[in-house]
């Protein structure tokens, strides 16, 4: 889907970027400087006046479908936490060219970074292939380190899409109903790799959210970057009632398939979990 008129104006997009990082930091899923953020804007929307720097900068990969686009991103090492305090010191606007093959990055004199984030071609891969298969003109990602889900990832059976989804989906109606597409699930691979970047576009064409194994997540959403949060929020309330449970011996009995199913069809929830 795409954003209707009279859309967001910068100043919006950037106090909703900020408090998603806040809500990232309440739920303990961005340690010290772990995580990061971005923004892709389709529409005309004016920069310079709050990162009136400039400077040209190639991308990963060249982005045809993002020609003319605006991404907002945070930088390399900043803290999601603190950008609600401080948005243009810890965010830059990369305006991609109209041949989708480089960038101009605006950032502003108080800047707090050297270069964006180093998930930087996972961001612009999954921007780009969305905007190409669903013609959006907003799309927000982000990229967190819950304890739970990325503590579940290091046990083998949970690297496993199908089981992952069996244990975290029974523990509360909501989360079907929020996440009907599931939960991706990807092996450990190298943090800022090629071989990551690919596997996250593919396994986010399925789904809105996706483990990296011994990592964390990345969430994506074409309505705010609050609804990427949420989603990362209740895929985290899922596997920390999951650890909960292993805690205990696996007692509790969860969901079971007929009131998945039951839910499901009450709520319209489009979806082939169950």
């Amino acid at each position: 889907m795409a954003l209707r008129e009279p859309f967001p104006d910068l100043e919006e997009i950037l106090s909703s970027i900020g408090a998603g990082g806040v809500h990232v930091a309440a739920i303990e899923a961005s340690e010290g400087a772990a995580g990061n953020i971005s923004v892709c804007i389709g529409w005309p929307i004016e920069v310079r006046r709050r990162f009136p720097i400039e400077e040209e900068i190639p991308l990963p990969q060249p982005a045809p479908h993002l020609a003319n686009h605006v991404v907002l991103v945070t930088g390399s090492g900043r803290r999601l936490r603190e950008i609600h305090d401080d948005p243009v010191a810890n965010l830059g606007a990369v305006r991609i060219s109209p041949d989708g093959t480089s960038g101009t990055l605006h950032t502003s004199p108080g800047r707090l970074f050297d270069r964006v984030t180093s998930e930087w071609n996972s961001h612009l891969a999954v921007h780009d292939d969305t905007v190409e298969r669903t013609g959006t003109n907003f799309h927000a990602i982000v990229h967190a380190q819950p304890p739970h889900l990325t503590y579940l990832s290091h046990i083998a059976e949970y690297r496993d899409e199908d089981y992952l989804n069996r244990r975290l989906l029974r523990w509360e109606p909501e989360t079907i109903i929020n996440l009907p597409a599931g939960i991706g699930a990807l092996p450990f691979m190298l943090p800022g790799s090629a071989p990551l970047m690919a596997a996250n576009v593919r396994s986010l064409r399925a789904h809105r959210i996706v483990v990296w194994a011994k990592h964390g997540v990345m969430a994506r959403s074409d309505i705010s970057v609050k609804r990427a949060v949420d989603r990362i929020e209740y895929a985290e309330t899922a596997a920390n009632y999951e650890y909960m449970d292993l805690l205990i011996g696996g007692r509790a009995e969860g969901l079971s398939v007929d009131e998945l199913r039951a839910v499901v069809t009450a709520f319209d929830v489009d979806t082939k979990l169950v």
